[in-house]
């Protein structure tokens, strides 16, 4: 056992203060979950568009079958509720009563207040509590202060979490039972940095988690209540100084990364062998997630046509204005886009490459794809059914409009698509691939050596020795 590290008192029991980090679209389920609760520690259902199973146990593929996006929005919901409630009951049962369950929901998910509280209505008494990140989730204490279940919310900052306790959360404080400190440079998947954080410069998360602290203190939180520390946290000595120190109060430990090198783990074998073959530095801080925010990947052939895409880019203007005295003559039909010399030059060095398509986006620019990327671009947007709040690449938004109010942008991508196909066989390198910055060390760790994948038991066993 390493040394300082205590078992907590969570959900009526005690047990060891190691979350298992909720991971998108299938990525964690009934049994890598149910397992990490088995194990002693605090599993997470993803509740993000969960697999649900026909009367054979075979995993039912989300199909959508309505016209209208409203309408295939409708029957993402029920997918989402249905799904979540069959992996929470299937994980409670694996679990069988050690540990605890969570269930993991993004707030910038589509339908997310919805989906929340159908999962709870039909979940009663399965579930701890309920992680939720990714944007401001105000009324997430008030749910689960309904449902009489904990809540955790996944912050970045300790502004953010002052925000949050101002507004809502001091008005149910009793079901506040920790709060999770996502590194937004490190963590993998959406990551919450602000204007004010520069992507390239990664800060100490040590001071913000005090400050964090000192946050939670002025609210009249006590230090009992735990900070989770979430994002590039692979070795327990590594966080030595982190247990039992006075300044920051009690801490428990998210796992994302890791758990995904499982034998429980629900993803793909192609998947768990790419990340055993990961170097430091692939996997990339990005901005093309249709989400608006940041996202850690594997930068793989996906994530680089997306990059080459957004360099095939110019700006415009509707009408010759300053350096803006040359009519674009590849790639749009008709006259209205004028743009530099240098532009224009490139512009025609593309269309000899193949990219003969130029496509606007909502900042007055044009990128050029091929004939080929057109059609699933636009196909894609069509198929939009509603799987965010708000959506960049197909400008649907969960309003009386269902619009965003600004153009689609081809230089994003189908992001339910990608998640829903790599989590179920789909080629590793043509889909999104999410993981945290320190996946590389799946090469380095001698525990993973000769291409050993442990049991989610063996991980937590060999976690709590301090490795």
């Amino acid at each position: 056992m390493f040394k300082g590290l205590q078992p907590i008192l969570y959900g009526g029991r005690e047990v060891w203060p190691l979350v298992e980090g909720g991971k998108g679209v299938s990525a964690t389920n009934h049994m890598s979950s149910g397992a990490w609760a088995a194990a002693g520690g605090i599993g997470t259902v993803s509740a993000v568009n969960a697999d649900s199973y026909d009367h054979e146990g075979k995993i039912i593929p989300q199909i959508y079958r309505a016209l209208t996006r409203r309408e295939r929005h409708e029957e993402l919901i029920q997918y989402a509720i249905d799904g979540a409630v069959e992996q929470v009951k299937r994980a409670y049962d694996l679990a069988s009563g050690k540990g605890a369950i969570n269930i993991n929901v993004l707030w910038e998910m589509g339908g997310a207040q919805r989906v929340l509280q159908g999962v709870l209505e039909r979940t009663r008494g399965l579930v701890s509590g309920v992680t939720c990140g990714a944007g401001m989730p105000y009324k997430l204490s008030e749910i689960a202060a309904e449902h009489q279940v904990s809540y955790l919310p996944i912050v970045s900052s300790a502004r953010a979490f002052r925000a949050l306790w101002k507004r809502a959360y001091h008005k149910a404080a009793d079901w506040l039972s920790a709060v999770v400190y996502e590194d937004p440079w490190k963590a993998g998947g959406h990551n919450g940095l602000s204007n004010a954080e520069d992507p390239l410069k990664p800060e100490d998360p040590y001071p913000r988690v005090k400050a964090l602290r000192e946050t939670m203190r002025e609210g009249g939180i006590p230090d009992t209540t735990p900070i989770v520390m979430a994002g590039n946290v692979w070795f327990l000595r590594e966080w030595d100084d982190w247990i039992d120190n006075p300044e920051l109060g009690a801490i428990a430990f998210q796992f994302g990364t890791r758990p995904l090198l499982t034998q429980e783990s629900p993803i793909p074998d192609a998947w768990k062998q790419r990340l055993m073959t990961l170097n430091e530095g692939d996997v990339l801080l990005h901005r093309f997630s249709p989400t608006g925010f940041y996202s850690s990947a594997v930068r793989n052939p996906f994530l680089r046509n997306l990059e080459e895409r957004s360099e095939r880019q110019i700006a415009f203007s509707g009408e010759a204005a300053g350096d803006h005295q040359f009519q674009l003559d590849v790639g749009v039909k008709g006259k209205s886009f004028w743009v530099t010399r240098g532009d224009l030059l490139r512009a025609r060095e593309w269309y000899g490459h193949g990219f003969t398509v130029a496509l606007k986006t909502p900042d007055n620019t044009l990128v050029f794809v091929t004939p080929e990327e057109m059609k699933v671009i636009r196909k894609d947007q069509a198929d939009c059914m509603g799987c965010l709040s708000q959506c960049g690449f197909s400008s649907w938004a969960d309003n009386d409009t269902n619009s965003t109010g600004r153009l689609a942008d081809p230089r994003s991508f189908c992001i339910q698509k990608t998640l829903q196909d790599i989590a179920h066989g789909g080629d590793v390198e043509h889909n999104l691939m999410f993981a945290g910055h320190a996946a590389y060390r799946f090469k380095q760790d001698p525990f993973y050596s000769n291409g050993f994948v442990p049991t989610v038991k063996q991980l937590v066993d060999r976690i709590l020795t301090g490795d």
